[in-house]
């Protein structure tokens, strides 16, 4: 069996939510890890058990227990944005590992449900705290992953072609931002003023509609 093709089965099991509770960037680098021997089986909470069986019985390996440090095994999420409240920053647009996210800078951002992985990287960078978490009405399923895994490519290679530089992922996905906020990134005191207003903008919404 060739490295690839064995990096490819693994990934094929992997879920596909890209939510780098793994310790890697994506599950295809993790795929790559466990091909090499670098990453044990058991680091997959959106997996859990059924994912850790299958990686053990394709690598020939003892099943052991899911990761605590990664996370809990739990059923499917979804990412919603509370609108009322969206500042139009595009910090969960530039957070979203495949392109679940739409708005622009300034404009209120929404979440197309189908598209969304539940891998919770946008909720971190909200600064106002407008977007949670809820079941997801759909069970994950192949299909999904398979489509996850197609958007999570595409944006991998908008990306590369965008930032040519050598740098991980993270650092490629926030240099993906909206001019403004490109601007605002490249000077510290223009980024506070920015996110100072639209906090300001946020608390004033949140007392409107009290």
């Amino acid at each position: 069996m060739s490295s690839n093709t064995l990096v490819d089965r693994i990934d094929a099991i992997l879920p596909q939510t890209q939510c780098t509770r793994c310790g890697f960037d994506g599950c295809l680098p993790y795929a790559h890890a466990m091909a090499n021997a670098q990453a044990p089986i058991n680091r997959c909470p959106p997996g859990g058990d059924e994912v850790i069986r299958k990686l053990a019985a394709l690598l020939d390996t003892e099943t052991i227990a899911l990761d605590p440090d990664c996370g809990q095994h739990g059923p499917p999420l979804l990412a919603v944005i509370d609108e009322a409240h969206c500042i139009g920053c595009t910090l969960c647009i530039q957070a979203c590992p495949v392109d679940a996210i739409i708005g622009a800078n300034k404009v209120m951002h929404t979440v197309l449900p189908d598209q969304c992985t539940g891998c919770e990287l946008c909720v971190a960078p909200c600064p106002v705290d407008c977007i949670a978490m809820e079941p997801d009405p759909q069970p994950w399923s192949d299909a999904r992953a398979h489509a996850a895994r197609v958007q999570h490519r595409a944006r991998e290679a908008r990306l590369s072609r965008l930032h040519h530089e050598d740098s991980a992922l993270a650092a490629r996905t926030l240099a993906n931002k909206a001019p403004v906020s490109a601007h605002a990134a490249d000077d510290a005191d223009a980024r506070r003023q920015a996110i100072e207003r639209a906090l300001a903008r946020a608390r004033e919404r949140r007392r409107q509609f009290q």
